[in-house]
């Protein structure tokens, strides 16, 4: 008698799976349809990915070697590779750019492409701030104290990887402007800073002597 039911039990699971396939199996077969094609089209996305950055370092290295032929060279075959590069080796490009400007004698033309890479949302944060830096860098010497000042003191913070450079101008724009006790106070600082770059904190502390005498 078990035997029976479980015919029938089987017959039953049997005629609903066949009703569940005419009902459903188009939507299912599109399902895997959609699941292997998904992976495949991935795998190929990451690899033309791969490529074409490979592709495009290979090219920026080309665009850095032009300038053995001179800086001008090299400055146009850089601007050209960053007009169509990805974000991130576009700022590579820029920066190598601006690297042969301050070459040439050309800083506030570097400080001005600086200010484009800082300026680009598209690009990493430490790019950013690096480039942030560097564009006050350039203006140190003949630059608004304050409005330079102002630029920096995001990137003077503890979490800041560019912060003991950053601490470094701004005491140099305290001198600048006049106010050579912050100047002293933060070299101060600096010198007695054991994470800060061993350059730095020498560099700091003959100056935080120097300005200490007056």
């Amino acid at each position: 008698m078990s035997d029976i039911f479980r015919e029938v039990d089987e017959d039953l699971r049997r005629d609903r799976a066949e009703h569940l396939f005419k009902k459903y199996g188009g939507a299912m077969i599109a399902a895997v349809v959609l699941i292997v094609a998904g992976t495949g089209g991935y795998s190929f996305w990451r690899h033309w990915q791969a490529q074409k950055k490979e592709e495009q370092t290979a090219a920026l290295v080309t665009a850095i070697a032009q300038s053995a032929q001179g800086p001008e060279k090299g400055v146009e075959a850089l601007a050209a590779f960053a007009g169509s590069a990805n974000p991130s080796l576009a700022a590579i490009a820029q920066f190598n750019a601006a690297a042969l400007m301050i070459r040439q004698g050309k800083p506030a033309e570097a400080a001005t492409v600086y200010d484009g890479i800082a300026g680009n949302g598209s690009v990493s944060a430490e790019y950013r701030d690096l480039a942030t830096l560097m564009a006050v860098m350039q203006r140190t010497d003949g630059g608004d104290p304050a409005q330079l000042t102002a630029k920096l003191q995001p990137l003077t913070a503890d979490g800041s990887p560019w912060r003991f450079t950053a601490r470094e101008l701004t005491a140099v724009l305290a001198v600048r402007a006049g106010d050579t006790e912050k100047a002293r106070t933060l070299f101060k600082q600096l010198a007695d800073d054991q994470q800060a770059p061993s350059g730095v904190r020498s560099r700091a502390a003959d100056l935080a002597t120097l300005y200490g005498k007056g």
